[in-house]
């Protein structure tokens, strides 16, 4: 494996205190890579990043259809959502509309992450239930697949029809045969690729328009609803939601557990993947940041970009202590 290089730099004052290494690939659709920093080869466990190819075969077998199902649905079942009142709500209707509850859920429990909530839940002496898990849409989507295909209940064992249906989704939008899988957080089988192949499956979405067979149609509505309601995808300050509503319908972004975070670039045809190897999340939203810079879909000075690009780091008495910033070769005309 080539050696990761640096993606983000943490200063204290004049002083390098902290260096963020890892890998980052830019591919088209052909599944060339266009630029590419440390390995494309590297092999990957991609997390949340890859609920929207988790999602293709609720669309492209027909079950969304025929639950009727808004882009707000495909937007929830692309999500790592804060569990935010607007996005427990949706999903609670969700199962209701198909006959279930919480406990068809096998995501598990997680508390909210706004702090206004868990502390009413506190007040109330109410638990978390698996709808304020991040990971609750993608898991009901699941559960629409698998009613669809007239599956029983235990939608991630990994023999199940509905993971079954994920995985040769998976192996097709990345080009390669997966060498295997985790148990994500979320308790769902997380397929591996290299970091190239899933820098090709974003650009598979990222071109999905130019193409007319069903899975190729599936991609472009997960696209367009991810883009249409980025507060879906995550919710308020998190990068995926500001930085897509900075960009204004240019780009659809993901993170994913560990330092991951791809993005799907419909008017460059390119798919965007990279990988922090000390599993960083502010690594991979500053190098995330600058790569969209890069190929001119974020304005590096939008407030969204200069939070990532520039992240101050201050004090428990709010001084100015630091900042975060990309490495200079990832920077625009670099």
């Amino acid at each position: 494996m080539q050696t990761a290089p640096a993606l983000a730099h943490v200063w204290r004052g004049d002083f390098l205190e902290c260096v963020h290494r890892g890998h980052a690939v830019i591919a088209d659709a052909t599944g060339q890579v266009v630029e590419a920093w440390g390995d494309p080869d590297l092999t990957l466990l991609p997390r949340s990043s890859t609920k929207m190819i988790q999602a293709l075969p609720l669309l492209d077998s027909g079950a969304a259809d025929a639950r009727g199902l808004t882009p707000e649905h495909l937007a929830l079942a692309c999500a790592s959502h804060e569990g935010d009142r607007m996005h427990t709500d949706r999903v609670t209707r969700w199962l209701a509309d198909l006959g279930l509850s919480d406990d068809a859920l096998r995501c598990g429990p997680q508390p909210p992450r706004p702090k206004d909530i868990r502390h009413e839940m506190i007040r109330t002496g109410e638990s978390p239930c698996q709808v304020h898990n991040n990971c609750s849409g993608k898991h009901t989507g699941f559960l629409t697949l698998g009613a669809h295909l007239g599956a029983g209940p235990e939608y991630i064992d990994i023999d199940h029809p509905v993971q079954r249906a994920v995985k040769t989704a998976f192996e097709e939008v990345t080009g390669e045969d997966s060498p295997g899988f985790g148990i994500d957080g979320c308790s769902a089988p997380n397929f591996a690729t290299s970091l190239k192949g899933l820098a090709r499956a974003m650009a598979f979405f990222a071109t999905a328009e130019k193409r007319s067979d069903a899975r190729s149609a599936a991609a472009l509505r997960l696209t367009q609803a991810m883009i249409a309601h980025p507060e879906l995808v995550a919710g308020t300050g998190r990068a995926c939601t500001e930085l897509m509503q900075a960009m204004d319908g240019r780009a659809a972004i993901k993170t994913g557990a560990e330092g991951v975070f791809v993005a799907i670039l419909p008017d460059r045809g390119l798919g965007i993947a990279l990988k922090i190897e000390d599993g960083a999340t502010r690594g991979a939203e500053c190098a995330l940041a600058a790569l969209l810079a890069r190929v001119g879909v974020l304005d590096p000075a939008h407030p969204a970009a200069q939070k990532r690009l520039n992240a101050p780091i201050t004090n428990w008495r709010g001084v100015h202590t630091g900042r975060i910033c990309p490495a200079d070769d990832l920077l625009p005309g670099s």
